[in-house]
């Protein structure tokens, strides 16, 4: 039982359908990731191992991670750095050999650093869920001039063709940092606008929203509810994320 458990607002458990949280791990040790999950592991659904920090530790390394992230009803899954960096590379079979042999049961398709069409981002998605991983694509760009040149009919067309083609969730590119990239302006505000315009338009379960900082946290919460899906949350930040949704701090006590 939770301490103070007569205070604690109830939210839907694992395995979820909404109010999902996607963490970054940046290149976390074993130890120190297994101790993590041992106290915040259920509030974690989607694990994404940044950009392509796999590839600089050794295999051993990242199976274990892979399957204890896995033993905590998580779904790990490769950053889209390293599908592009596959991709380039002309080298896709491989990608997904080596996501396989790591245990990996999902994978993020995503074009926001490299140049790829979107109908061939289609099809990676289709070969990707033919191999039997889950797909989470993302959209936009990592570049803020490119990013501004997609048009928000652009985006929700894309995102429709995705989760059409076969994606389970639809990833709106914020970066780690959060400013100056898709919905969020300069000092990391969110558009408020654009995200209405998305939300009307398109099925909100079918998107997880990158919102690394805890004003983002909050307005997305206060916005759209507690059972809001957002990703790129850091490691260091589950727990405060999880009373954020649970109305246990001053931003969303009494609100919720």
């Amino acid at each position: 039982m939770k301490a103070f458990n007569f205070l604690l607002k109830e939210r839907e458990e694992k395995p979820r359908t909404k109010g999902l949280t996607m963490v970054l791990d940046k290149g976390l040790g074993l130890e120190t990731a297994d101790s993590l999950m041992k106290i915040s592991g259920e509030y974690v659904d989607y694990l994404k191992f940044g950009w392509g920090t796999a590839i600089v530790h050794e295999q051993n390394i990242i199976k274990s991670k892979v399957e204890m992230y896995q033993s905590y009803e998580i779904t790990p899954y490769t950053g889209g750095t390293l599908f592009e960096l596959a991709n380039t590379a002309n080298k896709l079979e491989e990608f997904f050999a080596e996501a396989d042999n790591l245990r990996f049961n999902a994978v993020e398709i995503s074009d926001g650093s490299t140049v790829i069409s979107h109908e061939d981002k289609l099809d990676c998605i289709k070969q990707a869920k033919s191999k039997g991983f889950e797909v989470l694509s993302e959209i936009g760009k990592k570049d803020p001039r490119l990013d501004k040149e997609l048009t928000l009919d652009e985006r929700i067309e894309y995102m429709e063709k995705e989760i059409s083609a076969g994606s389970s969730k639809v990833i709106v590119e914020a970066r780690e940092g959060g400013k100056d990239i898709g919905i969020f302006d300069k000092s990391g505000n969110a558009k408020e606008d654009e995200i209405d315009y998305i939300v009307n338009n398109f099925n909100g379960n079918d998107i997880l929203w990158e919102a690394p900082n805890k004003n983002q946290q909050v307005f997305f919460i206060l916005k759209l509810g507690n059972d809001v899906n957002l990703g790129n949350i850091s490691s260091d930040e589950i727990t405060s994320l999880e009373t954020l949704r649970r109305g246990l701090r001053g931003d969303t006590l009494g609100k919720l």
